[in-house]
């Protein structure tokens, strides 16, 4: 008798609001089919219900909760959120280290055919296709007091050194700008969230996680290559920073996918030239240097350049009296080389407005990535590369839900906006 008059005293289990329908058509969004709803298990009980386990993270994502604790004190004071989980009423709720080991030990492949599934239902309903693709990273900073920017540990940014806190992660560097003469740059250590995201209404398609050291640009070719198995890439228009600026990529875009490449080009530490007319250099001396013939290569062609006074036998007529002028050589003077590429990567006119239009869509990759740090995980608590990769899926399959509820409830105009959505649920 006491235990059904508790019952009737909660009215939380009766009266729906706002908050509860809002996790009726998240949870209603999420295909669970393909997922085990329990451990395998011959002998013995086979524990708490792993459907109930990957909700209740959902519900930490969309709650923007940083740690475990904080997601078991939300669900204890809200019963009926934790009921729509699938955990049972009236019973305890499973202890940290339950949710601890499901999000370590859980296999990331799951998460993964999950966020699939979600990405060709969109597709379906026409709200994500393959017509401008834009690829970016953000990073994933570690749970280490080496990334607090008040510690004094001496040598911090030593990539010899050894982390106890997290043996996982590793020393990179972001910068805050992708302007090429921008020098600002921070070490952390950590990981790196690489998203490929529909350039057009902004949700994302596929997504890895690395550790910090990885270069995007040394496994973008794979990662579109796994990718394009299940979500056509054929013919897209790629939109990415100058850090994907290789020539492979560029390559593989063009003839793997048949697609075009959208990146602008990667100095890497080329001198800029001062040049006559665009098309003789200016030697230090001040003068046009003359053509010298030039060099043909597989990808690319050398052209030469030499010193106009080159045959000369004055020895006033360099104005600087440059040491190579007095070489004693027959052909005196500064010689100097450039190279003009032939390949695909050389052939596009990034000063075009279409290009630059064009690029100016990757911009929306920025406000995605805002979005999926907004669920606090760019610095989360975990320290091990599992629970770091199936929390950053998780929190793309929280985006995706969003899409697809408010796509449901007829809300398109809300796809993108996690806190309007709930209010209005």
């Amino acid at each position: 008798m006491y235990e059904r008059q508790l019952i009737f005293n909660n009215i939380d289990l009766f009266a729906s609001n706002s908050k509860s329908k809002f996790y009726e058509k998240i949870f209603d969004s999420i295909d669970l089919s393909n997922f085990p709803k329990y451990h395998p298990s011959k002998f013995g009980p086979t524990g708490y219900s792993l459907h109930a386990l990957f909700r209740s993270f959902i519900v930490m994502k969309t709650e923007k909760l940083a740690k475990i604790t904080e997601l078991l004190s939300f669900l204890d004071t809200n019963p009926y959120i934790a009921y729509l989980c699938g955990f049972e009423p009236f019973k305890p709720l499973p202890s940290y280290s339950v949710f601890q080991r499901f999000i370590k030990n859980l296999d990331n492949n799951i998460l993964k055919n999950i966020m699939k599934s979600q990405v060709l239902k969109l597709v379906e309903l026409e709200f994500v296709d393959n017509s401008f693709v834009s690829c970016d990273a953000t990073p994933v900073f570690a749970n280490t007091k080496q990334n607090n920017p008040k510690s004094f540990v001496s040598n911090k940014f030593n990539k010899d050194n050894y982390l106890k806190s997290d043996l996982d992660c590793k020393l990179g560097v972001y910068t805050a700008s992708n302007s090429h003469n921008e020098k600002k740059y921070e070490f952390y250590w950590g990981y790196k969230n690489i998203v490929l995201t529909d350039a057009i209404c902004g949700l994302p398609i596929a997504e890895i996680t690395t550790t910090a050291d990885v270069s995007e640009a040394s496994m973008v070719i794979d990662f579109l290559k796994e990718t394009n198995e299940w979500f056509s890439l054929k013919e897209t228009y790629f939109i990415a920073d100058k850090a994907y600026d290789t020539k492979d990529i560029h390559n593989f875009i063009r003839y793997d996918l048949q697609g075009h490449a959208f990146i602008p080009l990667n100095p890497r530490n080329t001198k800029e030239r001062k040049m006559f007319n665009g098309t003789n250099v200016i030697c230090e001396a001040g003068l046009s240097m003359h053509k010298d013939g030039k060099q043909y290569f597989d990808s690319y062609i050398k052209q030469k350049f030499c010193c106009p006074f080159r045959t000369k036998k004055d020895d006033s007529l360099c104005p600087c009296k440059h040491p190579k002028y007095f070489n004693g050589k027959k052909n005196r003077g500064c010689t100097s080389y450039i190279t003009l590429g032939t390949d695909y990567r050389s052939s596009i006119n990034r000063e075009s407005i279409f290009f630059k239009k064009t690029y100016a869509l990757r911009t929306e990759s920025e406000r995605y990535n805002s979005r999926w740090k907004n669920l606090n995980l760019e610095k989360p608590t975990a320290r091990n590369i599992n629970s770091i990769t199936n929390l950053n899926t998780l929190g793309h399959i929280t985006l995706l839900s969003l899409a697809l509820a408010a796509i449901i409830d007829n809300q398109k105009d809300k796809i993108r906006s996690l806190a309007k959505f709930k209010k209005i649920s």
